[in-house]
């Protein structure tokens, strides 16, 4: 037997239940992961309370992030053995699989080595934010030095990638609490979004031109608020809507600047081909090199589960959630 988080219902982290289910082997083009470490994303949070891209079916599990070791593959697969440490990359359909467990069955095509030089609990934080920032930043953005790059819900990742890439990173949050250690992470500046108004901010952080790009986690009616803050012909690329209520198109401003909004995903390529790998491939020799870092906020055993969400949920985190295992999380 094994122990996995399902949910019979959508609603609050109270749902999320701990049960013991027996240990399954790998169908065709599947690896089953001994679970060491699992990364807590937004897109768990939204799956659970059914406000995510695809409806959970129940019973249901969720996760897609985790780090650990092969302990079993399936027919067809190749590249991939026995012992292999390995993290997953956040590219199926949670009503397909989940990670949230013990153990974890998972596409053959959604796992990769990680660098050795990282602890699991660092290997289950890489992926889904590097990965989505990457093809924001670097894919789509085509962002070059010297840009300013407003980004909301202060994702660390983009601020080590805009810095990486020569940019000006100016974080934004709701309030002052975490200006310092966002200053101290690598933000050019910082934006509390409920104390200031940001427009101005922006003009004033940057020498009255504004954002080149943005990169926001939020939508709903504060898209317009950003967009005013935006220099001529810039992207806003959303990638997330942590606001509840409707996003309004923003269709003065955007004809007065020229500006073009995206809706945008990791899903769009973490499946090609040709761009998965070349990400990949970016983001490993960086994590290799220590010029990328994950930074963990906080870590919770899996009993705690139900904690780990709500935590997630209060967005006083700076940095990663990571779930353990076992007692052999921090192992390299």
């Amino acid at each position: 037997m094994t122990k996995v988080v399902l949910f019979h219902e959508t609603g609050p982290a109270d749902v999320l239940r701990i049960e013991d289910l027996p240990q399954q082997e790998p169908r065709e083009n599947e690896v089953r992961v001994r679970v060491e470490a699992i990364g807590l994303n937004r897109a768990e949070i939204m799956f659970r309370t059914g406000a995510y891209l695809e409806a959970p079916q129940f019973p249901a599990r969720l996760g897609l992030e985790a780090a650990g070791v092969v302990d079993a593959v399936g027919p067809g697969v190749t590249g991939i053995t026995v012992g292999d440490r390995v993290s997953t990359v956040p590219s199926f359909s949670m009503n397909s699989h989940g990670v949230y467990g013990e153990s974890a069955i998972v596409p053959a095509h959604a796992v990769v080595r990680h660098p050795t030089n990282l602890s699991a609990l660092e290997g289950a934080s890489i992926w889904t934010q590097y990965l989505t920032v990457w093809g924001a930043l670097i894919h789509y953005g085509k962002v070059r030095a010297g840009e300013n790059i407003l980004i909301t819900a202060a994702r660390l990742a983009a601020i080590d990638l805009a810095n990486l890439l020569g940019a000006r990173p100016i974080a934004v949050t709701r309030t002052s609490a975490k200006k310092k250690t966002l200053l101290d992470l690598g933000a050019a500046e910082v934006i509390a979004s409920t104390e200031e108004d940001l427009p101005e901010a922006v003009r004033r952080y940057t020498d009255g031109k504004g954002a080149d790009l943005i990169f926001d986690a939020v939508a709903g009616p504060f898209l317009e608020t950003l967009s005013q803050g935006a220099a001529p012909g810039a992207q806003i690329i959303e990638y997330g809507w942590l606001s509840a209520e409707p996003t309004p198109f923003p269709l003065f401003t955007s004809f007065q600047k020229g500006l073009t909004v995206r809706g945008y995903t990791i899903y769009e390529f973490v499946n090609d081909r040709l761009l998965r790998p070349e990400a990949e491939k970016f983001i490993a020799a960086h994590l290799a090199k220590g010029t990328l870092r994950p930074r963990i906020d906080r870590t919770l055993p899996l009993s705690q589960i139900v904690d780990a969400h709500r935590y997630l949920e209060s967005n006083q985190q700076v940095g990663k959630v990571v779930v353990t295992i076992n007692e052999n999380s921090n192992a390299n």
